[in-house]
């Protein structure tokens, strides 16, 4: 079995994945004041409870966009699996070409997406993930990764409006009845979240423009089925895609990377 370790900038999901198939998941919080032992205890407790053994796990794989989480949850694996972890990178055998001016500064969340978007969905693609920031990766016809397209997310939206404007209320991630706002509460749910589903349509409109018609659009993150309910552009919602990425790129370089215990 395999442990598959997404960390994100507010949360880390972990998965169990067996012969490839994505077996239980877990969502934390992205604690920099955590050490290992406390992710590690934390890990025991919930595999316990679900009938799982950390100790029995054969390898671990990390995409983190977190770089001081990094080697935290590598030392976790190290002391409570007995096992070095892979760290996902540009470096490895991805099975597309990566054509940003800098390969290596291509989050390894978004290497995750491409290439379990490229198996699941095909090519041309366009990923849309609704994290902390909201993120479109585009495939070509051939399948290489060109780059995309990176914006603010609705939490992080909500939350920087709420710090640097003084009277506006920090609001839920909720669609206002009305378009125009009736309230205070509603003018900032309206001004965010329709803003957001006109900006991803605006710009998945454009991005077919290079890509083609035909591009697919998926959709992943925490969010995306709250924003899919009201947009067409989306063809499909995959919300654990990262983690699935994770685990195809463990297999692909599995062999060829030195992961002794």
């Amino acid at each position: 079995m395999l442990l598959a370790i997404d960390i994100g900038n507010t949360h880390t999901v972990v998965g169990i994945f067996k012969n490839g198939e994505l077996q239980n998941h877990w969502r934390v919080t992205s604690d920099l004041a955590r050490t290992e032992d406390e992710i590690g205890a934390v890990l025991h407790y919930l595999f316990f409870k679900d009938g799982y053994d950390i100790s029995k796990l054969d390898g671990a794989c990390i995409s983190s966009v977190v770089p001081d989480l990094t080697p935290v949850y590598s030392m976790m694996c190290r002391r409570y699996m007995d096992c070095k972890p892979m760290i996902i990178g540009s470096s490895l055998h991805l099975d597309m070409r990566i054509k940003y001016k800098d390969p290596s500064l291509v989050g390894a969340d978004r290497l995750c997406n491409a290439v379990a978007g490229k198996e699941k969905y095909g090519k041309p693609l366009i990923i849309i993930d609704f994290g902390t920031a909201t993120t479109f990766d585009c495939l070509d016809s051939n399948g290489d990764y060109l780059g995309g397209v990176i914006a603010p997310g609705l939490n992080t939206s909500i939350e920087t409006l709420h710090r640097r404007a003084a009277k506006l209320p920090r609001v839920e991630i909720q669609f206002p009845a009305h378009i125009i706002g009736r309230t205070t509460e509603e003018s900032i749910q309206s001004g965010i979240l329709v803003g957001t589903v006109c900006m991803l349509e605006g710009m998945v409109s454009r991005l077919k423009e290079n890509l083609g018609q035909q591009t697919k659009v998926i959709a992943t993150g925490g969010l995306a089925g709250k924003i899919a309910k009201h947009t067409e552009v989306i063809d499909a919602i995959d919300l654990y895609l990262s983690l699935q990425g994770i685990a195809s790129i463990y297999y692909k370089n599995k062999e060829s990377t030195n992961l002794h215990r």
